[in-house]
């Protein structure tokens, strides 16, 4: 499988990659069909980025070790809020359009449930919801749970879960962030990742929660679930009209690049509208990939 796949669900759940989900796993191979790699040790270069297996339940202190640049994230100080744009039981839905399709190929529902403890932080509970849709669950049927629980003062991951069910295929996994010497709990998997490291659904709140009249760029690693990234969101235009279902917004656009063992993708490029509202709602996420332009629209907010 070529390297795009392993970011698929991090690009999915920034809502910028569901068209791609549908072409990798179906066009290469599904990743509930892929053998799992032996963890690794990571090298002493500060660009390096072994990849980690997926855990699952039964698996207890597995060395998913991964690691990349150790750069501080850009931006000044402060730019990240009190990070207003999250409240318990928020819902949005999404649609996925391809436009040599003409129409909708997937429902992406991403949910803010609740604040608990975990771990013995505070952490929101954060949950990413995927499905194909008729006439396209013929072809691909994807079913897809994704739940991240991150610290409520920086949405750095402190669990992350996959719960695929592609094709009747079924992979759970859990994994528990942790520095290196740390031991898993028992029966959860450990995933050893640098410091400030986010997943998917953290990586997309935290880009909600940055005050971007105060800054230009925000960097994080990101830890898809299998393989730790760079992400750097770059703000590239103030004020931009945005129309979609759910009505016209003023928003920040913001383009997203992502790198792996220090180069970036260039296999896709991505873009992400938020709302000048006071939840800095995601209204329109673009991904234009080598076989099409997927958009991803707002239909429904609550």
């Amino acid at each position: 499988m070529r390297k795009l796949a392993s970011v698929f669900l991090m690009l999915l759940l920034l809502c910028l990659g569901a068209a791609g989900v549908l072409y990798w796993r179906y066009v290469h191979r599904p990743l509930v069909n892929e053998p799992q790699l032996a963890p690794e040790t990571a090298a002493p270069s500060a660009e390096v980025s072994p990849r980690a297996s997926i855990g699952n339940r039964n698996r207890s202190g597995s060395d998913a070790r991964t690691g990349t640049g150790s750069e501080p994230e850009l931006g000044a100080a402060g730019t990240v809020s009190a990070l207003p744009a999250l409240r318990s039981g928020e819902s949005l839905e999404y649609d996925v359009n391809v436009a040599t399709l003409n129409s909708t190929i997937a429902t992406i529902q991403l949910n803010v449930r609740e604040k608990r403890e975990l771990a013995g932080k505070s952490v929101w509970h954060l949950q990413g919801l995927a499905h194909t849709g008729n006439p396209y669950r013929m072809v691909f049927e994807l079913d897809d749970e994704f739940d991240s629980y991150s610290d409520v003062a920086n949405l750095e991951s402190v669990q992350y879960e996959m719960h695929l069910s592609e094709r009747g295929q079924k992979v759970t996994s859990v994994q528990r962030m942790l520095p290196g010497g740390q031991a898993a709990p028992p029966g959860i998997s450990a995933a050893r990742v640098l410091p400030g490291t986010r997943d998917p659904l953290g990586m997309l709140h935290y880009l909600r929660s940055t005050n971007w009249s105060k800054t230009t760029a925000v960097r994080s690693p990101v830890y898809d679930g299998r393989k730790l990234y760079d992400v750097r969101a770059v703000l590239v235009g103030r004020g931009i009209a945005v129309k979609v279902a759910t009505g016209s917004y003023a928003t920040n656009k913001i383009e997203i690049h992502v790198y792996d063992n220090g180069a970036e993708m260039k296999d896709a490029h991505f873009v992400l509208y938020l709302a000048n509202d006071a939840a800095r709602t995601p209204v329109l996420m673009e991904a234009v990939l080598p076989f099409a332009t997927a958009r991803v629209e707002l239909t429904k907010a609550k």
